[in-house]
């Protein structure tokens, strides 16, 4: 593996070939996502290895919003009593099956989550959606609590990930 670089899918990068596992998150980068991006329904990252131009990896980040209620107690009490929280999906995130183990999965994690906290609206948590338990499992590796009532879908504070962040870069 080469040096990687993320930047927008657009309509050079080749998706023919990527790999990841998952049929539904191949299908999607290779048939769905430039629709989406063109609809404005969501932004599509790729990690580019950048010795052979090949998608390592990538993910989408769209606009959502979680109800108040849905939050736990000792985060909703620190907010205004709007009813709805913004917050940033991320909605597919998928890695090649040539880069997997590789930490390229936390790499573009960590991508997401500071596009997130750059970003020039108000963006109070990153949300996911595990689509199984492995999926679920590096979700909470990385901090990420289920929301309370949920089964798959897990939320993490930005504060909360730019201090994890922080720390990180500590060490």
């Amino acid at each position: 593996m080469g040096p990687l670089r993320i930047e927008p899918l657009d309509s050079a990068h080749d998706r023919s070939g990527f790999l990841s596992g998952s049929s539904a998150l191949d299908r999607y980068l290779r048939l769905q996502a430039s629709q989406d991006i063109r609809r404005r329904i969501t932004t599509c990252l790729v990690a580019l290895d950048t010795e052979t131009e090949e998608i390592a990896g990538f993910y989408t980040l769209a606009g959502t919003s979680v109800p108040l209620d849905a939050l736990s107690e000792d985060v909703a009490r620190k907010l205004p009593r709007y009813p709805l929280v913004p917050a940033a999906l991320l909605g597919r995130l998928a890695i090649a099956q040539s880069y997997q183990g590789r930490g390229l999965g936390a790499t573009l994690l960590v991508d997401a989550l500071k596009r997130a906290a750059r970003a020039e609206l108000g963006v109070f948590a990153l949300i996911v959606d595990a689509k199984d338990d492995p999926a679920q499992r590096f979700y909470e590796h990385f901090g990420f609590p289920l929301l309370p009532g949920e089964t798959r879908r897990l939320v993490l504070p930005i504060a909360t990930a730019l201090r994890l962040l922080e720390g990180e870069g500590k060490r």
